[in-house]
Parts: structure tokens; C-alpha cells; sequence
């Protein structure tokens, strides 16, 4: 990896690329927030962020803060062969967690066993749909923090 190479982290891995409607979440994340977008008119969340409302067409949007807590939507294990940043990596864990108090809304990230661990620190018998996680909150890079997740009963 070259030093210089803005579009990968410290431990090599790609550092998420952000849009205008995008850019709020990833502000909040490296302040430590979990937030989605909502829309100010009729208060309905969604996720990914967009410019319009798919429910009243609205463009006025507020980001709303969750609590982080959530339950394993879907998960799945990537094996190599992957990008060569992750092979090494390979293979860990990748959830889909809804959130408790944004239904319908739904986050992918790593769950690990903290939010520094490595990416395969979990032990992959004790992944399970419907359990319970909260988030926890990974530097990349100076100011690119990711949220990752954790489960609720270690």
C-alpha cells in the first residue's frame, strides 16, 4: 500500500466513499453518532440517504439519532478470494442489522468483538439472526469512523 493512498485506512482496508446526500451520516459517525436520514415532513426514516422522500416526495430532510441497537437482520462470511486487502482478513463476519427504533431501516457492517478488533475476532458459532447488537464505532483513518457492531450478550 502506498502511504499516500487516501482511499485505504492504516490496516489497508477501503475507506468508505461518500455523496452530498451521504455526507451527513459519515459527519455524525466520526463525532461518535449513529443517525439516519428522516424526512422533516411526514418523520419517516430512510436509509440509504437520498434527496427526496419515496413516501410524501418531500425534499426537506433532518437526521435523526438512534440509540444503535438493533438485531442481526442477515449475515454473511465472505471467503477468499476477495480484494487483496481482505483475503488475509477472510473469512469474518458481515451483518445486516435493522435497527430498534428506525424499523425497516437496515445497516451493514462487521461484527467483531470490539470496535478495534479485527475483523475475524468473532467467533462464528455465536453469529445468530435475531440477535441482539449495538453499535460501536472503528477509526479508519483520521476522521473515517465506521460504525461497526457488537452483540448485546458478549
Amino acid at each position: 500500500m502506498d502511504d499516500n493512498d487516501t482511499t485505504r485506512g492504516a490496516d489497508g482496508l477501503l475507506l468508505p466513499q461518500s455523496d452530498e446526500d451521504g455526507a451527513p451520516f459519515w459527519t455524525y459517525t466520526a463525532r461518535g453518532e449513529l443517525r439516519v436520514q428522516c424526512c422533516a415532513s411526514c418523520r419517516v426514516p430512510r436509509f440509504p440517504p437520498r434527496p427526496c422522500c419515496p413516501h410524501c416526495q418531500s425534499f426537506d430532510t433532518e437526521w435523526r439519532r438512534v440509540t444503535g441497537r438493533g438485531r442481526i437482520w442477515s449475515y454473511v462470511r465472505p471467503h477468499p478470494p476477495l480484494l487483496p486487502g481482505y483475503a488475509a482478513l477472510a473469512p469474518y463476519t458481515v451483518v445486516l442489522v435493522e435497527l430498534a427504533d428506525a424499523p425497516g431501516i437496515r445497516l451493514v457492517g462487521n461484527l467483531v468483538a470490539a470496535a478495534d478488533a479485527p475483523l475475524d475476532s468473532l467467533d462464528p458459532e455465536r453469529v445468530r439472526i435475531g440477535a441482539p447488537v449495538r453499535v460501536a464505532f472503528h477509526t479508519m483513518a483520521p476522521g473515517v469512523v465506521v460504525p461497526r457492531w457488537l452483540l448485546e450478550r458478549p
